[in-house]
């Protein structure tokens, strides 16, 4: 199915299962931002300017898990102790992606999809500038995408831009619902997640 095609489906499905999903996880939610404020001092919730369909700008939704003091709109890979940030809570929350719980809201909204690019932060020029070559930055970011299940953290700006554009190329039901469940296999392992920079 041709993207022009598929898009309206795709918008329809992402809002049906966001919301399905805050209603079925709605418990696990709860319990989450319960054991977040018990942790650490600070909100329940971070959000932060992302970039989305055709670079508007959005907030994202995420759990916190890093402290108050951390650097603001600095990718965590490049902080040189991001352990040090990291709070306990926050540790559980990032290896098992569930800190991107709340993005269910921005798929609600119609910020993001379920499946996409990652939203780029508002300052990643780089990356941005490498969507432009591929016309990623033309659909909606999503809460999982190819290259996340390709890499995640470990991919340099280049590689993951270019994962991106073959799912520009690749776009469709099919292709979504392998990812999907890719994702979950990816957290439940954990594979590809780095913290920090490298030194």
């Amino acid at each position: 199915m041709k993207k022009s095609i598929y898009s309206p489906f795709k918008r329809l499905g992402d809002f049906v299962l966001s919301l399905m999903g805050l209603i079925v996880l709605s418990p696990l939610i709860l319990l989450l931002a319960l054991l977040i404020k018990l942790d650490s001092k600070g909100p329940i919730f971070f959000l932060q300017k992302r970039v989305g369909i055709n670079k508007s700008y959005f907030m994202i939704y995420k759990f916190r898990t890093m402290r108050t003091d951390t650097p603001k709109d600095m990718p965590t890979h490049m902080l040189q102790d991001p352990n040090r940030y990291i709070t306990r809570m926050g540790a559980f929350l990032r290896r098992t992606s569930l800190d991107e719980l709340p993005q269910l809201f921005n798929i609600i909204k119609g910020d993001m999809a379920v499946v996409g690019p990652r939203p780029a932060l508002w300052n990643q020029d780089d990356l941005i500038a490498e969507r432009d070559t591929n016309g990623s930055n033309t659909i909606r970011p999503g809460l999982t995408g190819w290259a996340q299940i390709n890499g995640r953290d470990e991919l340099p700006i280049k590689v993951k831009a270019r994962f991106d554009g073959e799912y520009v190329e690749k776009m469709g039901f099919v292709t979504d619902v392998k990812i999907f469940i890719l994702t979950i296999l990816v957290s439940v392992t954990g594979r590809g997640m780095s913290e920090g920079a490298s030194t």
